[in-house]
C-alpha cells in the first residue's frame, strides 16, 4: 500500500517537532554529566529495562551514564557501590535502595560533595536523597494489587502475598496499603495468611511458592508485587497441580509473564513501564544539576518525550498509574 504524500509529510512534520523539542530540553541542561544508575540488583531483568530508560535520556541529553550494581539484593550489598561512585565524583547518582536507612551515610558524603542523588522506585529516608521517583502512587499500587485478586477470586478465601526483601522500602509500602485496602468493606471473606520472602531472587522465589501452596491447601491466590518473584511463581504454578485453581497476580512486565498469560497460568497482573521509570529519574537528575529545580514541592520540570511533571511533598514525583495486563491487551506491550 502506497502511503498518501499528506500523511507522510504530517508524520515527518511531528517527528522534527518532537526531536526539537527534546533538543531545547537538552539546550537547557548542562552538557556532558556523569549520571550513574545503581540499582537493587544488577542482573535483574526489571533494572535492566530501567536501565535502558537512563541510557536513552543520557543520549538525548548528551550525558554519560553508567549501570553498576550488586549481584545480590543484602541491605549492604550497595554500600561498596556507592563509595566507589563518590570517589568518580558523578554528578549525579540514580538509586533503587535495598534498604531504606544503610545507604544514607554514604548518600550524605556523596551529596556533600555536590553529588545529586535521586531515588527511584524504592526510596531511602529523606535526608539520603534529594528527589524520590515513584513508579505509581504507592496507595494506588497497593490498594490496586487487593482489588485485583479479589475480581479474580471472586472476593473470597485465603492468599498469601509473596514479596521482594523483608527491608525493601517500596514492597513494605504497597502491602501496608494491602492491609488497609483489605479492612475496608467488601474484604471479610478474603484472608491474608502469609507474607513469604524470595529475596529476589528467581530460585528462591520459586521454593517459596512452593512452599505456600503446600503449606495452604485451601489458598485461593498469591500477589507477587516483585518482576521476581511473580514470574518465579508462575514458572513453579504452571506445572503444578495448582495451575487453574491458585490465582497469581502481581507486578511483572509483558514480556517475563507473556507465555503464563497465553497458556492460562496467569489471567491478570499490573505493571507501569520500567524504561520510562529510568528515564524520568534521569531528567530529573540532570535538571538537579543544572539548577533548574532544587528538589521542593511545586516545582515542574520537562522530561523529554515524557511531558513535564510535578514536584510533590517530600521530593516525590510520581511516573504514573498503573496499566493492568490481560490476555486482551498483552501483545500491545513490548518490555
Amino acid at each position: 500500500m502506497t502511503s498518501h504524500p499528506l500523511l507522510t509529510r504530517r508524520i515527518a512534520v511531528l517527528a522534527f517537532a518532537a526531536t526539537a523539542t527534546l533538543a531545547s530540553q537538552a539546550q537547557d541542561l548542562k552538557q556532558g554529566l556523569k549520571i550513574a544508575f545503581l540499582p537493587k540488583q544488577i542482573n535483574n531483568p526489571y533494572n535492566a529495562i530501567a536501565g535502558s530508560g537512563v541510557e536513552t535520556a543520557a543520549r538525548e541529553i548528551q550525558a554519560n551514564s553508567q549501570m553498576v550494581g550488586p549481584s545480590d539484593a543484602g541491605a549492604s550489598s550497595q554500600v561498596g557501590y556507592v563509595n566507589t561512585l563518590v570517589t568518580q565524583k558523578q554528578n549525579a547518582i540514580i538509586l533503587a535502595a535495598n534498604d531504606p536507612n544503610a545507604l544514607v551515610p554514604y548518600l550524605k558524603k556523596a551529596q556533600a560533595q555536590g553529588t545529586r542523588v535521586v531515588a527511584v522506585d524504592s526510596d531511602v529516608a529523606a535526608d539520603g536523597r534529594t528527589m524520590f521517583i515513584n513508579q505509581a502512587n504507592s496507595e494506588g499500587i497497593g490498594r490496586a494489587q487487593v482489588q485485583l485478586l479479589a475480581r479474580l477470586i471472586g472476593g473470597k478465601g485465603e492468599f498469601a502475598i509473596l514479596s521482594a526483601t523483608p527491608n525493601a522500602t517500596n514492597q513494605n509500602t504497597w502491602i501496608r496499603w494491602m492491609r488497609k485496602e483489605l479492612r475496608k468493606p467488601g474484604y471479610q471473606r478474603m484472608r491474608l495468611v502469609k507474607v513469604a520472602y524470595g529475596n529476589d531472587d528467581d530460585q528462591k522465589s520459586f521454593v517459596e511458592a512452593q512452599g505456600l501452596l503446600q503449606a495452604y491447601p485451601k489458598l485461593k491466590g498469591i500477589i507477587a508485587p516483585t518482576t521476581v518473584g511473580i514470574s518465579a511463581a508462575a514458572r513453579y504454578l504452571s506445572s503444578s497441580p495448582f495451575k487453574g485453581k491458585v490465582v497469581l497476580t502481581g507486578l511483572g512486565t509483558p514480556n517475563q509473564m507473556r507465555a503464563f498469560v497465553r497458556n492460562g497460568t496467569v489471567t491478570a497482573f499490573q505493571l507501569w513501564n520500567p524504561s520510562d521509570l529510568g528515564y524520568l529519574a534521569t531528567y530529573a537528575a540532570a535538571h538537579l544539576v543544572s539548577g533548574n529545580i532544587t528538589g521542593k514541592a511545586g516545582e515542574t520540570f520537562l522530561a523529554g518525550k515524557l511531558g513535564r511533571y510535578a514536584v510533590g511533598r517530600r521530593g516525590e514525583v510520581i511516573l504514573g498509574p498503573p496499566t493492568t495486563f490481560d490476555a486482551g491487551n498483552i501483545d500491545q506491550f513490548n518490555f
